[in-house]
């Protein structure tokens, strides 16, 4: 009897077995192991890409059109953008607000002043005067300005550098309050990373944050100077550290290349910067010290001040009617009065105010020669090779795959010429539509063709794509150990064929590949969990601004 039952026990657990493991085989499990060392992703890789077996579809070659779109065309409609205060005065102006002071929270400051303000029924000859707020980043703020696609009456950056910058392209900029509340730019390191270079170098400057940097002995992450303010006063600080006289001389680009050959990326966002701090592939990143007082999770760092200072001054824009400008004056002079600085203070606001800002030798001209240096130079002449994986599945038919498709051919205008790009796309199957080559303009011609062509339809197999998308990559490693390998998904976010996200996020992982992803109108959920394996961005881009977007991530990354 003890012996049936055991044969029995065992059977049962046969049974069980087979069932678990069959019942995992048919929803697509395997190996959602999270880590995975490069060799054995590699193999991995090769055993995926035989079972996806992608077909190669020969690229026709398109006409070209060799002029940038224009400014004004690439940025999406304001309404974007919406109020975050809703002036309703006889006499309103509309103002251009940096989001640090005009988001929520701790971060709602000029919003919080500009409702007072509105409350105070303060009239201008007679008539009600109002402010109304729109909260935008700073460059894109001037991108919208400098467009003349939409001009506020008043703009209140983070810093001033985006004021000579509009200045020098033509726009009337008359600066209302150089302060309207305190703030500056800063590096942060680990208390034990702090405490190393102390010991090395004495007191933490900019050129030891270079040198550092240079030398591996941190590794240093900071955002697109094009967009970002703290990411503009990083660059130009690191140019003057090399030199203060003429930071765009060959001595100062000589040393930012070298600077740059170290640094891991450039961030798309503040938020994938700190995301990438929090995982340990950066060492050392940039930010405000509102934010830095205002982030619980970053004590464990040490904050130190460089560049100009970020004192969020206020301009008016244009040739504004003698009443809009008294109600600009009288809504600077509202901001600076005791009560509101001192809830800008609650906030995070004017710390640091003895930091004085460092000297620095550009004018308006020279920071938009700065940009495109950086531009040019950012890859300190090793190539950037990417594989873009183009979704054209049955849910992405109509608008989805239309934006998709002109705005990748706009945008890709912005690809650096010495850079190499290939193309993927994918529905039920997975096609190989242009294999990687540089992006001269033959190459440009053949991607454009490629794009063109594309048309929806069938099942998503966006991890199968994926998959071939990273084979080509390391082939291309294999050819160019130098090489720096990128891989970008542009998709509606669905799958619903082939392999699974836990089948190759080991595999992605091991393979350090960052994999940017760009929704259309997308469950953006899907995308970001796909971009987090290696500290890469996610953009949701609806089909306004979607080549905006796409323009400001390739000069990150491209």
């Amino acid at each position: 009897m003890k012996k049936n039952t055991a044969v029995k026990l065992v059977l049962i657990a046969l049974v069980c077995f087979v069932a678990i493991y069959g019942g995992v085989s048919l929803i697509g499990g395997g190996d959602s192991s999270e880590t995975m060392s490069q060799e054995d992703a590699i193999k991995k890789l090769e055993k995926l890409n035989k079972k996806v077996n992608p077909r190669e579809r020969k690229a026709p070659k398109a006409q070209l059109n060799i002029a940038k779109p224009k400014l004004e065309d690439e940025l999406p409609n304001i309404e974007k953008y919406p109020l975050s205060v809703v002036g309703k005065g006889d006499i309103n102006i509309e103002i251009f607000v940096s989001p640090e002071k005009a988001g929520s929270g701790n971060e709602a400051w000029l919003n919080e002043v500009a409702e007072a303000f509105n409350h105070e029924n303060i009239k201008i000859n007679g008539k009600t005067a109002s402010v109304s707020i729109r909260p935008i980043a700073s460059g894109m703020g001037s991108d919208y300005i400098v467009s003349k696609k939409y001009v506020p009456d008043g703009y209140t950056p983070s810093n001033e550098l985006w004021g000579q910058m509009m200045e020098s392209q033509g726009v009337i900029v008359n600066i209302e309050a150089k302060r309207l509340a305190g703030n500056v730019a800063g590096i942060l390191l680990s208390k034990k990373k702090q405490k190393e270079l102390e010991e090395k170098y004495g007191a933490i400057d900019m050129k030891v944050i270079t040198q550092a940097t240079i030398d591996n002995e941190i590794s240093m992450g900071y955002t697109n100077p094009y967009s970002s303010s703290t990411g503009l006063n990083f660059l130009l600080s690191t140019l003057n550290a090399y030199d203060k006289k003429d930071p765009l001389s060959d001595t100062a680009i000589e040393g930012f290349e070298k600077f740059q050959a170290n640094v891991p990326f450039v961030a798309y966002t503040t938020m994938q910067m700190k995301e990438a701090a929090e995982s340990g592939s950066l060492t050392g990143f940039i930010l405000e010290y509102q934010t830095y007082q205002n982030s619980k999770d970053l004590k464990s760092y040490v904050f130190t001040p460089f560049g100009v200072r970020h004192d969020n001054p206020l301009y008016s824009i244009g040739n504004l009617s003698p009443d809009k400008k008294k109600v600009m004056k009288a809504f600077s002079d509202y901001c600076l009065q005791d009560k509101f600085q001192k809830k800008a203070t609650n906030y995070g606001f004017n710390g640091m105010d003895d930091y004085k800002s460092e000297k620095e030798s550009f004018t308006g001209n020279s920071l938009l020669e700065a940009q495109q240096l950086w531009k040019e130079s950012k890859d300190s002449g090793r190539p950037v090779t990417a594989v873009f994986v183009a979704d054209i599945s049955g849910s992405m038919s109509g608008t989805p795959i239309n934006e998709l498709k002109s705005s990748l051919i706009n945008a890709s205008q912005y690809i650096n010429q010495d850079n190499y790009v290939g193309l993927v796309s994918y529905s039920s199957d997975v096609n190989i539509d242009l294999p990687i080559g540089q992006f001269d303009l033959n190459q440009r011609a053949l991607f454009t063709g490629a794009v063109e062509a594309l048309d929806a339809g069938g099942e998503t197999a966006t991890f199968d794509a994926i998959t071939a998308g990273l084979k080509m990559l390391m082939d291309a490693k294999e050819k160019n150990p130098d090489t720096k390998l990128l891989l970008f998904v542009l998709s509606d976010g669905e799958t619903n064929r082939g392999l699974k996200l836990r089948e190759i996020k080991g595999m992605i992982n091991g393979l350090e590949i960052p994999v940017y992803t760009i929704g259309y109108n997308a469950d953006i959920s899907a995308l970001e969990s796909i971009s987090q394996i290696n500290e890469a961005a996610s953009i949701n881009a609806d089909s306004d601004d979607v080549v905006y977007q796409l323009k400001n991530l390739f000069n990150a990354q491209m």
